[in-house]
């Protein structure tokens, strides 16, 4: 398989946690608070008025075109953030990412939609902000409609769509509008049964026919066995494995 459609080099992002001062009411609160001073001078967050967190530190990785590769690992591993840097959301604090190819993301329900414009011009919105001309949105927004069901409500404000609608538009929107990459976050826990089925559907059908690159996160492992020929194990912000997906999911 020939080119990289993505490269990650040594990717880390790290956040400033406020430190909150209470004041001291107690001779044992002063005590504590002495003590706690003292730690974080040690830490060297005393300095600075903060503490910090790193939520991705040294990620490395390739994914080539065409593959479907899965990031698994438990709660607070860093599997969002690393999509919300591969999707151009958030900066790294440190690394960088090559990304070769137009990317459609769906990372939280109703990402990149404007709650005041109808479904219908949030299409249209969402093409543009990919870089589409307004005549290959429109060769694509009957399929679009119709694989999301909101036909009855495509005219109405977005902020008046529930969840699962908002759910089923982003994702049809991010799969029917042509990225080279289609990167997707556990928002598909949020729609049904029925409609999780006819997503991963889709999702196979535009990598293995279409030929797009997708990445996958979800707490479904099935999902993930059924879709992923490939994982990435995250572990506290960093990663610990990749391989093929039955031995990542294995340890």
């Amino acid at each position: 398989m020939r080119g990289i459609a993505i490269r990650a080099e040594s990717l880390g992002k790290e956040y400033r946690i406020a430190s909150v001062r209470r004041p001291h009411n107690t001779l044992r609160d002063a005590v504590a608070g002495s003590v706690r001073s003292a730690a974080a001078r040690l830490r060297g967050a005393e300095r600075s008025g903060h503490e910090t967190f790193w939520a991705l530190r040294d990620v490395s990785f390739e994914i080539h075109p065409a593959e479907v590769v899965g990031v698994v690992g438990a709660n607070g591993a860093g599997k969002s953030t690393l999509l919300k840097i591969l999707a151009r959301i958030t900066e790294p604090t440190t690394g960088l990412a090559d990304i070769h190819g137009r990317v459609g993301s769906l990372l939280e329900v109703g990402t990149g939609f404007h709650s005041e414009l109808t479904g219908r011009e949030n299409v249209f919105l969402s093409g543009a902000i990919l870089g589409m001309r307004r005549t290959e949105i429109a060769r694509n927004f009957d399929e679009i409609v119709a694989f999301s069901e909101v036909e009855r409500f495509i005219d109405t404000p977005v902020k008046h769509y529930s969840s699962g609608m908002a759910l089923r538009l982003a994702f049809a929107v991010a799969a029917h509008l042509e990225p080279e990459i289609l990167i997707i976050d556990e928002v598909l826990a949020v729609g049904d049964a029925r409609f999780q089925k006819k997503c991963l559907g889709k999702m196979q059908d535009v990598s293995s026919r279409q030929g797009r690159t997708v990445l996958f996160v979800s707490h479904n492992m099935n999902a993930v066995q059924r879709l992923c020929s490939r994982c990435l194990l995250l572990r506290a912000g960093e990663l610990v494995a990749a391989g093929p997906t039955e031995e990542i999911l294995s340890l």
